[in-house]
């Protein structure tokens, strides 16, 4: 199972999740509460994180994560929303 950490707010959370789970939707049903999030569809970017470590077992970013982050994603930057996680990962949320 996938090992999750998040930096936020000075605060570091970190987390087994299953395997193939996508942060948003847990974040949604309350498993992984600390993750922000809007709309879950790639539109709003509040789900922006910072890929700190791991990033190696993410797939490309798609066309929404390109639309909507541009230049970022050469800095590290992904959409929450887009990843399903298969490997330990760890991010930054502002």
């Amino acid at each position: 199972m996938p090992n999750v950490k998040l930096h936020q707010n000075g605060q570091v959370y970190q987390q087994e999740i299953g395997a193939n789970s996508n942060l948003v939707v847990l974040a949604g049903i309350k498993k992984f509460p600390h993750l922000k999030y809007g709309c879950g569809m790639g539109k709003c970017t509040k789900c922006t994180v910072k890929v700190l470590a791991g990033g190696e077992g993410l797939p490309e970013p798609n066309w929404k994560e390109n639309k909507m982050l541009g230049e970022k994603i050469s800095q590290g930057y992904r959409l929450a929303c887009q990843l399903y996680i298969h490997e330990d990962i760890e991010i930054c949320q502002d």
